[in-house]
């Protein structure tokens, strides 16, 4: 009709999350998972000159199959990317801006200090993704209802400085490089993009919660972490802009109807009435602020599989994924672990 972009205003704006079907389709192979290592907040995972790396607010560890991590250092803030090369350099980001390559701190541009991924090309090139140009890396669920976009993407060549490669995003959270171009997940828009040819091209939308970080495959294609489910609820406060205000300025942050790690272990968080119960059973299906969720991605970066940790579940929070040694490892941050489940 001809007034329907008038009347649009007016009218509700239709909520709509993709199913978890298909690929997405939930099972329990996250908790049903046997634990690698237990690890409070388990965040980054790497192999780095034959070892396997971890990290845990502002702790190192090395991982060791039927041993407790070993701590390899502690940092004067909580580490946000980690990324190795093949011969064993070591590159850290830390909460407060730092970069450390091999112990050294990495000269950065104007702007970068929210690091939130690394990954050195198959040329040697060190890729970064600067979650937003407004807050620190730990700010993220502020950086989400503030409705930002300003992340970013850079490049460091071998033997030359950073350049950007692509501005504007709204939160980049993880980074598979190739040699003149990478693939970033994109947080806030829920879908993986391709930089480094202009304007950033989108290769994977509509995914049903907050993407993190991606690594390669063994066998080609790659494994995307997926750290929160998306909501009706949280989409709705998100179209809300007086509310969404007054809840940041009035509520403590970890009470904001907000995606979450965890859920679960206080009283007084929302969407407690969505944890439907049946004779004191939380059901699976309930809506949740947190989840566990890793996809398996073709080589066209299509979902083929995918392994969950659904709203009755604790291993949530699913920030990493790796193949090292032929083996699947999955940090679950809140869950506090890091988990072995087969492979796909």
């Amino acid at each position: 009709m001809i007034f329907d972009p008038i009347l649009d205003v007016f009218r509700g704006k239709a909520i709509t999350i993709p199913p978890l079907d298909g690929a997405f389709r939930a099972d329990t192979a996250l908790d049903d998972a046997p634990v690698f290592a237990e690890l409070p907040a388990a965040d980054n995972l790497c192999a780095a000159g034959g070892k396997l790396l971890a990290s845990s607010g502002a702790h190192l560890y090395t991982l060791n199959e039927g041993a407790a991590p070993e701590l390899v250092e502690t940092f004067p803030a909580a580490i946000t990317a980690l990324a190795a090369t093949p011969d064993g350099t070591l590159a850290i980001a830390l909460d407060d801006g730092t970069l450390l390559e091999d112990g050294k701190p990495v000269d950065l541009p104007k702007g970068v200090a929210c690091i939130t991924a690394l990954a050195y090309g198959p040329d040697g090139s060190l890729w970064l993704a600067n979650g937003s140009d407004r807050h620190h890396a730990s700010g993220w669920v502020a950086d989400l209802m503030e409705k930002n976009a300003a992340g970013s993407v850079w490049r460091r060549a071998p033997g030359g400085a950073f350049s950007c490669i692509a501005s504007a995003l709204e939160w980049p959270n993880g980074i598979l490089p190739d040699s003149e171009t990478a693939i970033v997940s994109e947080s806030w828009r829920h879908r993986l993009v391709r930089v480094g040819r202009g304007k950033a091209e989108p290769v994977l939308k509509h995914l049903p919660g907050y993407p993190a970080r991606l690594s390669p495959a063994d066998a080609g294609g790659a494994w995307l972490s997926i750290f929160a489910p998306r909501n009706r609820l949280i989409e709705l406060v998100l179209q809300e802009t007086h509310y969404r205000y007054d809840m940041m300025a009035d509520m403590p942050r970890e009470f904001w109807i907000a995606p979450s790690l965890s859920s679960g272990r206080s009283f007084l968080e929302p969407l407690q009435c969505g944890g439907i119960r049946t004779m004191g059973v939380h059901k699976a299906w309930a809506p949740s602020r947190s989840y566990g969720l890793v996809v398996r991605l073709d080589a066209g970066l299509v979902p083929i599989a995918s392994l969950h940790s659904r709203a009755n579940g604790d291993r949530h929070g699913t920030t990493s994924a790796i193949e090292a040694d032929g083996r699947l490892l999955v940090a679950s941050k809140g869950g506090d672990c890091i988990l072995a489940p087969e492979a796909m």
